[in-house]
């Protein structure tokens, strides 16, 4: 396991609240939306509607991707990752109480709302199996993939650096 790297992607995923989840549909082409999440450690939680699309698709497909980053003006100052896993429909009462506490720590302003009614609101939990880590401050183009096993970061599965500005 390399800490070094599970702790940049846990700060990266703490520095953001909303991601991009891309899925398949049913008829093979990619479905992109953005949604909260919540994570603890290297597994990402988010509250979706029950009848979504991208439910319909994880459950038909659970092999997805993800991605948080934002815009600067400054090159140099591009930082996010992208992975990609398996998203599953969590069930268990207990893991559903333990993201809605997450939840409301990464959201507070969500605890004016009611609790989510399972009837209509679906809790996914998307653990990577691989992350890419772009980081420009090291190169403009860099990028560091690393393969993850349940919530560990446990080899670098391949460095890459591309300085495209010279």
């Amino acid at each position: 396991m390399n800490r070094a790297f599970k702790d940049a992607i846990v700060k990266l995923l703490g520095e953001h609240r909303v991601l991009t989840l891309a899925t398949v549909r049913p008829d093979g082409w990619p479905h992109a939306t953005l949604v909260g999440f919540c994570n603890d450690g290297l597994a990402l939680y988010m509250f979706v509607s029950r009848d979504s699309q991208k439910v319909r698709n994880i459950r038909h497909e659970p092999r997805v991707s993800a991605a948080v980053g934002s815009d600067t003006r400054r090159p140099l100052d591009i930082k996010g990752l992208s992975l990609a896993g398996r998203a599953v429909v969590v069930e268990d009462r207990s893991e559903i109480e333990h993201a809605r506490t997450l939840y409301l720590q990464r959201y507070p302003e969500y605890r004016v709302l009611p609790a989510p009614n399972p009837a209509e609101i679906a809790m996914l939990r998307l653990v990577p199996d691989v992350v890419s880590v772009t980081d420009y401050s090291k190169g403009f183009g860099h990028a560091d993939l690393v393969s993850v096993s349940a919530d560990d970061v446990e080899e670098i599965v391949d460095q890459h650096r591309r300085h495209w500005a010279g």
